[in-house]
């Protein structure tokens, strides 16, 4: 491979919580469609959009072992086959993902580029991001830390801003010299800084080369390098996933790369860039996104206004009416309804911490939950008892598991069921159900070639997950 080969590395962290209750901590923002219009989820349209890039490699996904299996199906949709999967125990912030993923590189590349990404940003213009990568990889050449500064259109204080130290060319996005980094400001601070012209949003996107910011962590931070690079020496690879050692990258301290490097370093440069960048971090940054109708509203799914301008009103599943309003954002799902207005809409990540201290699963689940095998839907739940619509993917199966307090009985809506109770075999068709008893040892598959959907019925005196003792799994969850 050529001294210019780039490696993108994909930060796939994060709860999105400010995107409640679409975003959800068991599924977040980067997984989900969420862009008007868009057949593709946020991580999906990072990796399509840097698919044409010159000297492009294979991919680096740094993510937690809760969205394991969702990240590698939606890669494998896209047909993304060679890539990295690289699984952090804790979450420790940008400085030792990149560390990490600057160490995988180099095990895979002699000098390569690392171009560091966010799963869940929304690029407008394409072909301007593509032209900015390509001005980035000139200083990375000359082994710049290069970060991408966004032409800033309001006086956001959700950002950190560059302070550069000459006048920038939009139009050419020449890379220009960076004077400071300031902190998120308050609204009185930003709109000085936007007055003044010489300062551009903090993207938290990067290039550089991964000998580079090794080099330059091991200088300002020489514990970063040293933790991480024997979690890394003594990763676990669990099936196409590396599993990073948890007793070495529990000592890494958790900060960011700006922090940790980029604020510090001779060797920074930015690159001034105008392609239409969000980083979708609120309902009213969707609405700024979104296509709008002449009263300016933005209407997703099931929806009918009236007499309303200026709102954003999504439905996933019923019907919302929206009568008078104006600057309201209103999300509806399964199972939980947002109303708010616009310029309030930041307290939703207040609301979300209150769920999870009332110990509401709506703070961090969603209804559907998704698996390495497929997914599942709590559709009803009462007294003993719960109702799930489960769907298993064409020749994938559950775990051989048993219950201690529910017994279980499935009826097939669509598709065929292999079904195995205490090592006895049963192939059960449409509109058929057996029954699974107290403490048997079960296992559900699909063996054919459409989706398996099925509905559970069960009852017992303790019904959450956590009464599952995994015997065999073919996807390494065992905990019996």
């Amino acid at each position: 491979m050529n001294e210019e080969h780039i490696i993108p590395v994909i930060l796939c962290g994060g709860t999105g919580s400010r995107l409640w209750p679409l975003s959800r901590e068991s599924c977040p923002k980067q997984y989900l469609k969420v862009i008007q219009n868009d057949k593709l989820t946020l991580l999906q349209n990072t990796c399509k959009r840097i698919s044409i890039i010159k000297s492009i490699g294979n991919p680096i996904f740094i993510t937690n072992e809760e969205h394991r299996f969702i990240i590698a199906e939606q890669i494998r949709q896209i047909g993304l086959e060679d890539k990295s999967i690289i699984l952090e125990p804790f979450g420790r912030n940008t400085a030792p993902a990149i560390a990490i993923a600057a160490l995988e590189a180099l095990s895979l590349d002699k000098d390569p580029h690392l171009l560091v990404l966010a799963s869940d940003h929304f690029i407008q213009d394409e072909k301007a991001f593509q032209n900015a990568i390509n001005n980035a990889l000139t200083q990375s050449k000359k082994e710049k830390l290069v970060t991408f500064g966004v032409l800033p259109t309001s006086p956001e204080t959700g950002y950190g801003y560059i302070e550069v130290g000459k006048d920038f060319d939009i139009d050419t996005m020449e890379p220009v010299e960076i004077k400071n980094f300031i902190e998120k400001p308050n609204k009185e601070t930003a709109k000085k800084l936007i007055e003044d012209g010489h300062f551009l949003w903090n993207s938290g996107m990067f290039m550089f080369k991964a000998r580079v910011i090794l080099d330059e962590l091991t200088k300002f931070h020489p514990e970063i390098v040293q933790c991480s690079k024997s979690s890394f020496d003594k990763n676990n690879l669990d099936l196409e996933f590396k599993r990073l050692n948890s007793e070495f990258f529990r000592k890494c301290p958790s900060i960011s790369i700006d922090v940790a490097v980029m604020e510090k370093t001779n060797s920074a440069s930015v690159v001034p860039l105008d392609a239409g960048w969000s980083d979708i971090g609120s309902w009213s940054s969707m609405w700024e996104i979104s296509d709008k109708d002449v009263n300016g509203n933005v209407h997703i799914g099931n929806i009918k206004s009236i007499d309303s301008k200026n709102n954003y009103l999504r439905s996933e599943n019923r019907l919302v009416v929206g009568i008078g309003l104006e600057n309201i954002v209103v999300v509806e799902t399964n199972d939980a309804v947002l109303v708010a207005k616009k310029d309030n809409i930041q307290k939703v990540k207040e609301i979300v911490e209150e769920l999870k201290k009332e110990g509401k699963s709506e703070g961090i689940n969603h209804r559907k939950i998704y698996r390495p095998w497929g997914n599942y839907d709590s559709v009803v739940e009462g007294f003993r008892w719960q109702v799930k619509r489960i769907e298993v993917k064409p020749g994938a199966s559950l775990s051989l598991q048993m219950h201690h307090h529910r017994t279980e009985h499935w009826i097939v809506v669509t598709g065929t069921a292999e079904v195995e109770i205490d090592s006895e075999k049963y192939i059960i068709g449409e509109n058929k159900s057996i029954y699974i008893p107290l403490g048997s040892k079960h296992r559900l598959s699909n063996p054919g070639k459409i989706p398996l959907i099925l509905i559970e019925v069960q009852s017992g005196a303790y019904l959450k997950e956590d009464d599952i003792v995994r015997i065999k799994d073919k996807y390494g969850r065992i905990n019996y």
